[in-house]
């Protein structure tokens, strides 16, 4: 099988026309905004353009195609008016999602500041149950991927138990699987740097999530210290992490199905394309 390695996109000139982009910088997956990721509302996909993404897709052999829900989103927020407003924005994202053809939806389930952490659990379950209430997205490869964060306090899935419970929870409403993020993984205390560290932390995604839910990986190095919280994505092997924990997931057959994506910085012309090569670099022939 064809190792899936790829990066987040913007889609300026049109979201379809950024399936080439992707294979001209060396990629064969692509994460992107469907809309605004500061707005709430977005305009529909227009129809022709998701049957010219899935042409391009077909052609060019790029996927899967993973699209980042917009960082308003707060499906167990306290507040009722930011609650039924995400909810809302959620649906909308489900409804692109299944217009642009994407297999994966990513998912950071927000901040249950004011609540318990039960509370808030239950709270995102059902926001989410609601957003897709309705839509069509049986007999289709879309799942929605709950992704882990980076541990802040009231953060809900700063751990792998807190994503595995949330999961558990919509099994039985929604598609849904796991997205892990390598920044927030490290930060968020959980050691994938030394070897040892990978080690434990492989045991504790088994014992979790489990490897077969995990369908993505997001790619990043760290500017900041293993178990500070604070989430500041750096270039892949220049940050706090270096490129060893991005090697062993890469080679990593528990992971041989998972799509691996960086959603790194771009501070200068060509920084895309330099995320995508390095990543490739590391697969072992």
């Amino acid at each position: 099988m064809t190792k899936r390695i790829g990066i987040h996109l913007g889609t300026a000139g049109g979201a379809w026309k950024t399936v080439q982009r992707a294979r001209e910088i060396g990629a064969n997956t692509f994460q992107f905004f469907s809309s605004s990721p500061r707005m709430w509302k977005a305009p529909s996909v227009d129809p022709a353009n998701g049957e010219k993404m899935r042409e391009e897709r077909n052609k060019l052999d790029v996927g899967p195609l993973v699209i980042h829900t917009s960082y308003l989103v707060n499906v167990c927020s306290q507040n009722e008016d930011v609650r039924q407003k995400s909810i809302g924005a959620f649906r909308g994202e489900i409804e692109r999602a299944l217009a642009w053809g994407a297999e994966y939806l990513v998912l950071h389930p927000g901040s249950w500041k004011g609540l318990t952490r039960e509370e808030g659990l239950r709270l995102a379950a059902e926001s989410i149950t609601k957003a897709i209430d309705g839509l069509p997205w049986q007999g289709t490869p879309f799942t929605i991927l709950i992704e882990n964060t980076a541990g802040a306090e009231f953060s809900l899935g700063g751990s792998f138990e807190q994503v595995a419970e949330l999961v558990e929870r919509l099994r039985k409403t929604a598609p849904v699987a796991v997205c892990l993020d390598t920044c927030h993984t490290h930060v968020a205390g959980y050691d994938l740097v030394s070897e040892e560290g990978y080690k434990e932390t492989l045991k504790q995604i088994a014992a979790s999530v489990t490897f077969d839910a995990v369908r993505v990986w997001h790619c990043n190095d760290a500017k900041a210290e293993l178990g500070s919280k604070l989430d500041r994505h750096e270039h892949i092997g220049q940050g706090t992490m270096g490129v060893e924990p991005f090697r062993r997931l890469l080679n990593e057959k528990k992971f041989a199905h998972c799509a691996f994506i960086a959603e790194t910085p771009v501070d200068e012309e060509g920084d895309e394309e330099r995320n995508v090569r390095v990543m490739k670099s590391l697969v072992k022939k």
